[in-house]
């Protein structure tokens, strides 16, 4: 009795080591975990808890230090890295080594692998990076062996120093003379307590948070993310020369060696965060090295070296306080105003300058974090002598984002939530991603930045990104590339070329009119109002101050939705990548398009009620934003009862394509299975408000009569 619930005890260990109910077969028939050795143990245990990409680590180490290959300890090492490979995704390795094991010696694995085997390969061509276009392998531009090598920066970014120099500056200046102001205006006893209490509140609790910060980020990150620290040799696994930089740079920088992390998470990132540059902790996730090249991987490891070494999440964090101690200004002397008092006028001012400091500090700092990310991609053409690779990774990134964006039915959280930290904006990567897959050249690839460095579009949302617009970054890596004597990556002169033969009048000519359309209503309201007082200066009627501007506003309101909504009967069939490369596209003036694809998933990170829609054509993916005629209630109700039943549909769409830093499409109409299964209703709450104010202007004096 006593032996056989010893072995019943063997048994429930064995089974917990390697339950895996995918797999057809479970190999029983090994030792207790407790017996293996420790990598082999904490391997399987890692496959186990879906670490993948650790315990491949882990197991791909036990293998190749193993000198003995027919033990049963070999043999479950084998069997735990097909599951980890299957559960990476990493499916050729996966089948490869599972065919290895159909000629084992050992009956029963081979017997397993023989019945896994049909499953993989299944898998591998169900899985939808098989049935994607395949990626596209572009003949690559050269690097230079010599590292170190000093690189101009003229007409890319401004001096480093320069600019954090006159930004914190400035940024002090305002505090300054904000404070000041309000001296002078205040003379009661302590009206200003409040204010000097609020300032050193703030400046406490950033300089608590500066230093606690990286401790809080690492428990966020393990919660929402499961990142897991790594050595420096796992790093070297995936990319040596990465493994290298960073030895070299804290070695010729004097710093420490940063915490390394990585994510289980297949869409590529990385970024750096900590107080210091001897405690920054620099974090990328498994998709880096799914998608990039290790050389490729090397160059992102020296950009995030470079936010290091040049102390950006200090100055950003001093720069950050300053801003918000203008806007703490500017709501204390708010309230002082609404007090009333002799001094309520001084107030008043004060609060509205202190506003406009706040607002001017805000873009400073954008400014601030668009020069630091110019400054790390120097830093990592420098430090590897590669500017080729990081152009490469850039576009690659991009393309990852795409593809893991395709297959997944919501966004992913990693992407949005890790926005403003990651070497690239998410939302810039649909266009970029896209070319990247489909063009046949790395210089059709260009085609898609003309909008980046040539549209005014593009500067003006620039102004409000944490990141350069992917175009500029890699026409500066270029221009480095070109320092070195090397052919570039992507031929951004030839496109510079293209952009120099677009019609700049229409370019500039659409954004001013883009800028009037947009402000048509407040113009109309304006006009209204100085209509009506000159009319009343001639004796006319106090109502027509009422009328006028109604009047105004709803005409205003009608010829904006016509710019912004056009007749879509004109649309045209295209495609996403089309419309991408398009330099004239705009935020306002909608492209009335049919698209036929696949709606693969919803366009709302997080949401399982979204009402938005990502759909996929034979040459890209492109966000679909659908408007319910009852509001944000009715697009609750159709993310809630009817996203879910079109997903995986094969639909034509008809709508009106934007151009930001994200491409998108406004939808109009969705037909599944020959007939309407969707409508949108963009234009609706603008025609009601527009109309509506018309009729109003010109009932209330009928009513009033």
């Amino acid at each position: 009795m006593l032996y056989l619930l010893r072995q019943v005890g063997r048994l429930k260990e064995e089974h917990d080591c390697y339950q895996a109910p995918w797999l057809p077969i479970e190999p029983f028939f090994y030792k207790s975990c407790k017996k293996k050795p420790m990598s082999l143990k904490n391997g399987l245990k890692a496959v186990k808890q879906k670490r993948y990409s650790e315990g491949i680590f882990l197991l791909e180490e036990y293998c190749q230090n193993s000198s003995q290959r027919d033990t049963e300890e070999y043999g479950q090492a084998q069997i735990g890295l097909i599951k980890a490979y299957r559960g990476d995704r990493q499916w050729q390795k996966a089948i490869s080594l599972c065919q290895e094991l159909t000629n084992s010696a050992d009956p029963l694995i081979k017997s397993w692998a023989e019945q896994t085997l049909p499953s993989l390969l299944s898998a591998d061509r169900q899985s939808p990076k098989a049935t994607s276009q395949p990626e596209r392998q572009f003949s690559q531009a050269g690097r230079v062996a010599q590292t170190g090598v000093k690189l101009a920066m003229q007409g890319m970014a401004g001096s480093l120093v320069l600019a954090s120099g006159v930004t914190i500056s400035l940024l002090l200046g305002m505090v300054l003379v904000l404070c000041l102001s309000l001296i002078l205006i205040l003379n009661s006893d302590n009206p200003g307590l409040g204010l000097i209490v609020s300032v050193i509140i703030t400046l406490l609790f950033n300089t608590a948070a500066f230093f606690i910060s990286p401790w809080i980020m690492d428990l966020s990150q393990r919660w929402l993310y499961q990142t897991r620290w790594v050595t420096l040799g796992e790093v070297e696994r995936h990319s040596p020369e990465a493994a290298e930089v960073i030895q070299r740079v804290c070695r010729s920088k004097k710093i420490k060696e940063p915490r390394l992390g990585i994510i289980s998470d297949q869409n590529p990132t990385a970024f750096t965060y900590g107080s210091f540059p001897n405690s920054a902790r620099l974090v990328v996730s498994q998709g880096l090295f799914t998608y990039l090249a290790k050389d490729e991987v090397a160059t992102v490891y020296a950009h995030e070296l470079g936010h290091i070494v040049h102390w950006d999440f200090a100055v950003m964090t001093f720069a950050s306080t300053l801003v918000q101690i203008t806007y703490l200004i500017y709501t204390f002397a708010r309230r002082l105003a609404q007090r009333g008092g002799e001094k309520i006028r001084q107030a008043q001012s004060a609060a509205l300058v202190a506003y406009a400091f706040y607002i001017i500090g805000t873009y400073l700092l954008l400014y601030l974090s668009r020069t630091r990310e110019y400054y790390a991609d120097h830093f990592a053409a420098e430090t590897t002598g590669n500017p080729n690779g990081l152009s490469r990774a850039l576009v690659k990134i991009a393309y990852g984002i795409v593809q893991e964006g395709e297959r997944s039915k919501e966004p992913s959280r990693l992407i949005e939530g890790t926005r403003a930290l990651g070497i690239y904006d998410p939302k810039a990567a649909v266009s970029s991603g896209t070319a990247y897959r489909i063009a046949e050249t790395s210089q059709k690839v260009g085609r898609v930045f003309l909008w980046d460095i040539f549209n005014p579009w593009g500067w003006w949302m620039e102004l409000n990104s944490t990141h350069p617009l992917t175009g500029k970054r890699i026409r500066a890596l270029t221009t480095y590339a070109e320092q070195m004597g090397l052919d570039t990556e992507f031929d951004m002169a030839k496109i510079v070329r293209e952009g120099n033969r677009l019609n700049k009048r229409k370019l500039y000519g659409n954004f001013i009119f883009d800028v009037f359309i947009f402000n048509a209503p407040t113009l109309g309201l304006v006009l209204g109002l100085i209509a009506a007082g000159a009319l009343y200066a001639r004796g006319g009627n106090f109502m027509e101050f009422i009328t006028f501007p109604l009047f105004g506003f709803g005409l205003g309101t009608l010829i904006k939705t016509g710019v912004m909504y056009p007749d879509y009967k004109r649309s045209a069939v295209t495609d996403v990548f089309t419309l991408m490369t398009d330099p004239y596209a705009s935020p306002l003036q909608g492209r009335p398009v049919k698209l036929e694809g696949t709606l693969i998933g919803r366009g709302d990170a997080g949401s399982r009620v979204g009402s938005d829609l990502k759909l996929q054509d034979k040459t890209g993916m492109i966000y679909t934003r659908y408007a319910s005629r009852f509001g944000s209630l009715g697009n609750f109700f159709f993310g809630l009862t009817q996203v879910q039943q079109l997903i995986d549909s094969e639909v034509k769409a008809i709508g009106w394509f934007r151009r930001g830093i994200a491409p998108w499409f406004d939808l109009i109409q969705l037909q599944k299975y020959n007939h309407t299964a969707v409508q949108s209703y963009h234009r609706f709450w603008s025609l009601v408000v527009g109309i509506g104010s018309l009729v109003l202007a010109f009932f209330i004096p009928l009513l009033l009569n």
